[in-house]
């Protein structure tokens, strides 16, 4: 069988305020021409197919056009579940009528879990569908009777404890869940600052060794790409880069080829972005003469004296620029002064304490003598008025 694995879409993302719709579009263009050309048995979206629980009209106008194209069109089954970023109740609404087209949406945690079960030319292979749950919302659907349920790892380990009372061990099983999955449930690694914390304290982490008795674990939650403790446990990442911090991901989806025996091997397929976002780093005078490019760029500046309006320059070259930063090279020492001392300083004793502090240096000869000039000029016109 052969499976798309994809999540994190995040449809209706502003980053920066700029709506990230159209892009979107683009790299989900390139997700359905993929599907069209190799005809895989079942598409995998694993949570979080909006940034929020409300998306936006052109949002929810995408993910249709998306799925027309996928289950209507091309008659692939889509398997999708809520993320912490979705309103379970939204995507959960008429999925049993929806099944019947081939489109298979949880959006609630339930009691009766059964799989979707799919058939290729070996046999059933066994999906299971499991939207993202408060440990709260766990603990009050299933008793506590093997356990406390009070982190997501007890959610967890509940949640396939029941799975596994009426799994059929003849048939190939793939789980889908939208988790913070590491190792051994100790704090991880792979986060982005696009990636909403699932709980307060660190109590969000869940142990991959629930996992062990599914030939393919397709998760969704964290944005880059890779497999926990060993390859049948993957994530897909996000299809695009949602923060700065994602500026090193190679985004794409998973294609999985499960055999007769359960054996999986995952091949991975590159989206093309319309613009990368990146991190430029430069002086303003070097900035501008970097070729014009349409890129989301975050600009961290290298000039040691102000920069006025230096977002108007940046867009001169950069149209699509989202920020703008200095780089500190050095970094200033907590302010021992005082704002009493601070008061008792002649204007230019404070000039040259605010620049130290701005630039972790002493501020430049030229700069002294800037300042110097524009002072006497304004003391200058001080007097021409008095």
């Amino acid at each position: 069988m052969k499976i798309f694995h994809t999540a994190d879409w995040h449809l209706g993302k502003l980053v920066k305020e700029v709506y990230m719709t159209e892009d979107q579009r683009y790299v989900l263009d390139q997700f359905v021409s993929a599907a069209r050309e190799e005809k895989p048995d079942v598409i995998i979206i694993a949570g979080d197919l909006y940034d929020r629980s409300v998306p936006p009209h052109d949002a929810v106008a995408l993910f249709h056009d998306i799925l027309t194209e996928l289950v209507v069109k091309l008659k692939i089954p889509v398997l999708a579940i809520a993320g912490n970023h979705d309103s379970p109740e939204r995507i959960h609404f008429a999925h049993s009528i929806m099944e019947k087209q081939g489109l298979h949406m949880r959006g609630k945690i339930t009691t009766e879990m059964q799989p979707i079960v799919l058939d290729d030319e070996h046999g059933p292979v066994h999906f299971h569908l499991v939207p993202f749950a408060d440990p709260g919302q766990v603990r009050h659907l299933f008793d506590e009777a093997e356990g406390p349920i009070r982190t997501h790892d007890d959610a967890m380990r509940a949640i396939i404890g029941r799975l596994k009372q009426t799994m059929d061990p003849t048939a190939r099983h793939v789980f889908v869940g939208h988790a913070f999955v590491t190792p051994t449930g100790g704090q991880g690694e792979h986060i982005c600052d696009s990636e909403r914390p699932l709980s307060i304290g660190g109590a969000d982490t869940v142990s991959a060794e629930y996992f062990a008795d599914f030939h393919y674990t397709a998760l969704g939650h964290l944005h880059q790409a890779h497999y926990v403790r060993n390859e049948t446990i993957q994530y897909a990442g996000s299809p695009l880069k949602y923060s700065i911090s994602e500026e090193n991901h190679r985004k794409g989806f998973h294609i999985v080829h499960l055999d007769q025996t359960g054996q999986i091997e995952v091949e991975r397929r590159m989206l093309q972005p319309r613009r990368d976002l990146r991190t430029v780093t430069a002086t303003i005078d070097e900035l501008k003469e970097h070729p014009r490019s349409d890129d989301y760029v975050f600009v961290s500046l290298l000039d040691e004296q102000v920069v006025l309006f230096p977002m108007e320059q940046i867009r001169a070259v950069y149209p699509n620029a989202m920020h703008v930063s200095r780089a500190v090279t050095h970094l200033p020492s907590a302010s021992t002064t005082s704002s009493v001392e601070r008061k008792n300083m002649d204007p230019f004793t404070l000039f040259q304490s605010f620049a130290e502090e701005m630039i972790g240096k002493e501020p430049p000869a030229e700069m002294e003598e800037l300042f110097k000039e524009i002072l006497q000029e304004v003391w200058k016109e001080e007097e021409e008025r008095a």
